[in-house]
């Protein structure tokens, strides 16, 4: 068992929140127990989410997504639901946004890369002043079709791809969740493969006519390894149990 605020404060530092400008109001959201001896683990703070953390007895629950994005919003609707479910477990909500994409170690960016088996991963992506990405490289050239495949079964998804460039990938970029706006800078990079949650109507024909490869892999499940890695590191600091609540979401 440790205090809540030990393991907000830890893992502001730990993800250099503070650094890193966002929509999101990354860390503490909802205040509940000031004990915690288990912490929950979700993508985002969706209804079904939350009442899920509460369910298996955990008394924080962290997220990517939050519920609080810098806007006013009127705590009506499924927001007062969400917020009267959190209250009334006395769960504490936390997130963290960009922080948790960029990180170099336990980002959903650079846990995609490990995952397929990258190396030498660097920041890739700019977004808003900063990389919010990772670019890496096999050390084997790898086929698109096994890279698809390997995504399909860690990450439980179904791949969208367009394959337009080297059948055989050495180099990668990836950029979790809604990236598929930045597909251009993989392109003006000369990266052999782009991979990211979401696809736009002109992705296609970006990638036709530059020859160049794509893969959306979902934005929810792009965005589940930052999480679980996250849960990881959480479990042993402060020696807490966690657990990942799945909500499968295809989009």
């Amino acid at each position: 068992m440790t205090d809540r605020d030990s393991i907000v404060s830890f893992t502001d530092a730990y993800l250099d929140s503070k650094n890193i400008k966002d929509h999101s109001l990354n860390g503490l959201q909802a205040e509940g127990r000031p004990a915690v001896r288990k912490i929950a683990f979700g993508v985002s703070a969706s209804l079904e989410c939350i009442r899920k953390a509460a369910a298996c007895g955990a008394d924080m629950l962290i997220v990517h997504h939050g519920l609080l994005w810098g806007k006013s919003q009127a705590f009506k609707g499924p927001l007062k639901r969400k917020l009267e479910q959190l209250f009334s477990s006395g769960m504490s909500l936390c997130a963290w946004h960009l922080p948790l994409d960029r990180h170099p170690e336990s980002g959903n960016n650079a846990q995609l890369l490990k995952m397929l088996g990258a190396k030498n991963l660097k920041p890739f992506g700019t977004y808003d002043g900063g990389s919010i990405g990772a670019r890496g490289v096999f050390a084997r050239p790898l086929d698109m079709g096994d890279i698809a495949a390997a995504l399909a079964i860690k990450l439980d998804a179904e791949p969208l791809c367009f394959r337009f460039g080297r059948e055989k990938i050495r180099t990668v970029g990836a950029v979790s969740g809604g990236a598929a706006g930045m597909f251009e800078q993989a392109v003006e990079a000369g990266l052999d493969l782009y991979l990211t949650g979401d696809v736009w109507e002109s992705t296609q024909e970006l990638a036709r006519e530059s020859g160049a490869n794509f893969i959306s892999a979902g934005h929810y499940n792009t965005e589940k390894p930052g999480v679980l890695a996250l849960a990881r590191v959480l479990e042993k600091k402060f020696g807490v149990k966690t657990e990942f609540i799945d909500i499968p979401n295809p989009a």
